[in-house]
């Protein structure tokens, strides 16, 4: 960060009057720049046992599969989030279920979160999305899925069995051995 959104002045990190971190804060106005993680919401869209997913067609992971899932937007609940993402890559409507999984991504400033979802009609690709496609759970192609984040979400949501078991939890290190 290099200038103050509220009034244009150059920035500093500076550890704010009653804070315990350095933050981005504007000697001229005094607004503290807080840089918070960004929220990613999913869900895992299932119907007659059948698990939708999405081939991806933006990088990261260019060509790899996915659950329906994205950056969450200002004014909206994070289950109306996920079912805005699953409406714009896979063109579906969902009846969103209990959330299921958190995943922390500290080192890309991310919160994952995966709700259990009914597939509600039909799908077809949106424009992040080369092809959809519904696999049975058994079937599931897991060397091509995208994100750590999506297999792990998978994975508990098959142990669960769709029920709500809770919601579990892990962190996600990319320069470390996974948690």
């Amino acid at each position: 960060m290099k200038y103050c959104s509220s009034c244009g002045g150059l920035v500093e990190q500076i550890v704010p009057k009653g804070d315990n971190r350095q933050r981005w804060v504007c000697p001229d106005c005094s607004k503290v720049h807080y840089q918070n993680p960004l929220v990613v919401v999913g869900c895992v869209p299932e119907r007659d046992g059948q698990i939708l997913l999405c081939k991806r067609a933006i990088e990261p992971r260019y060509g790899f599969w996915t659950v329906p899932a994205g950056f969450m937007e200002l004014g909206e609940t994070i289950s109306e989030g996920a079912a805005r993402e699953t409406r714009e890559e896979a063109c579906a409507e969902v009846e969103i279920g209990h959330l299921f999984a958190a995943v922390d991504i500290p080192e890309a400033g991310q919160l994952h979160l995966f709700f259990a979802a009914s597939l509600k009609g039909g799908h077809a690709a949106g424009d992040e999305t080369l092809e959809t496609a519904m696999y049975d759970r058994d079937a599931l192609p897991w060397n091509d899925i995208a994100f750590k984040s999506g297999i792990f979400a998978l994975k508990k949501y098959l142990e669960d069995d769709g029920k709500n078991n809770g919601v579990h939890t892990h962190s996600v290190f990319r320069n470390r051995a996974t948690k």
